[in-house]
């Protein structure tokens, strides 16, 4: 029985065949058959979790003019400010040392003896933040 055993397997191993495996791309994009891109783009479609009809995307009729016209304002003095701090460092400018307030921002400049160390604060989130800039004292 053992030698029978013996004998199918044998037998087994020398009727056993290999092909060679290929690989050939689905995607189109990857050099993949040109017709299976609609089927791919049906697939994908019938997957996506987005409705392009969301109300919730950038719409320009929800702008207010006079809130963009603050927010564009608050960015060119915040803007000029920095501007105007690394001017002062480098020998360009005129800024002095103090406080500054622009909306809910509120800045301050103070010289110490490694530069100007300036904090700001948000003062709707409470974020706050320290920048260093390095010059002499």
């Amino acid at each position: 029985m053992k030698n029978l055993f013996f004998l199918i397997a044998l037998l087994g191993v020398t009727f056993l065949n290999a092909q060679q495996l290929v690989y050939k791309p689905v995607n189109p994009a990857f050099g993949g058959e040109t017709f299976n891109y609609q089927w791919l783009l049906s697939s994908a479609s019938s997957q996506n979790q987005f409705d392009n009809n969301d109300k919730g995307g950038l719409n320009l009729r929800d702008f207010d003019s006079l809130s963009s016209f603050t927010d564009s304002l608050n960015r060119q003095i915040l803007s000029e400010l920095s501007r105007k701090l690394f001017g002062d460092q480098f020998g360009e400018g005129d800024l002095q040392p103090g406080t500054y307030v622009f909306g809910s921002i509120y800045l301050e400049v103070i010289q110490t003896g490694q530069g100007l160390l300036i904090s700001i604060l948000n003062t709707q989130t409470g974020e706050q933040s320290e920048i260093v800039v390095p010059g002499g004292g």
